[in-house]
């Protein structure tokens, strides 16, 4: 182990030693030029990968997603609807502006080590994670105030006449106010609800007429 840190130092001095040497065979634009082009590639190469981590496909191609939540997915509003517009993973799982995406994509790079040592490989694994898994999203969407979900609906442009009486004075009331955020409500509107005893702010009598709010969301 000794002799195997020795040699990566050792390593590391050789390459800082050929990277702090001036240039003798080239001129200063020509490095200014090759970096600034390296800069270009390197950018490409890393927003493309970004952005093919981007996608559904992508999301699914693990089996625990693709045997679990993706299978939820396909079964609500938000998969098939008479409007057609359909939301995928990373819609509401990943925030649009660059920045936070980043920010998601760090904080998501944990879920790898998850893949690797088999957390919710099995449908039992997940079933018994489900609760914590979902808490920890709705923290996110709570923290961020539902950002994914006002990408798509926007508040100003609601038209209550058209949703239930129920849905309508919800959102004109908490949401306008600013009281409740998206999340606060709409917890199983894209995957099946954990056990709900003792989260707050909703009771049997609540989770069983949630379909009421969801009326008129397309």
């Amino acid at each position: 182990m000794k002799r195997l840190i020795a040699w990566g130092w050792n390593l590391i001095r050789q390459v800082w030693f050929i990277l702090s040497r001036p240039s003798i065979h080239f001129s200063l634009g020509f490095l200014t030029i090759g970096g600034f082009i390296a800069g270009i590639v390197f950018w490409g190469g890393f927003n493309t990968a970004l952005e093919l981590t981007n996608t559904e496909k992508f999301c699914i191609s693990c089996h625990e997603m693709n045997d679990n939540v993706y299978q939820e997915l396909q079964t609500t509003i938000h998969f098939t609807n008479r409007s057609g517009v359909r939301a995928t993973c990373p819609d509401c799982h990943v925030p649009h502006e660059w920045t936070v995406k980043i920010a998601r994509k760090m904080q998501a790079s944990k879920e790898v080590w998850g893949k690797i040592f088999g957390t919710i490989n099995t449908r039992e694994k997940f079933l018994a994670m489900r609760r914590e898994l979902a808490e920890h999203e709705w923290a996110r969407l709570k923290a961020n105030n539902s950002l994914e979900c006002r990408n798509c609906h926007d508040f100003e442009y609601m038209d209550f006449t058209r949703q239930s009486s129920r849905a309508a004075q919800a959102h004109s009331t908490y949401l306008a106010s600013g009281e409740k955020t998206c999340i606060d409500c709409h917890k199983g509107i894209a995957h099946q609800l954990p056990d709900m005893k003792g989260v707050p702010g909703w009771d049997v009598t609540g989770a069983a007429n949630m379909d009421l709010l969801f009326e008129g969301i397309e």
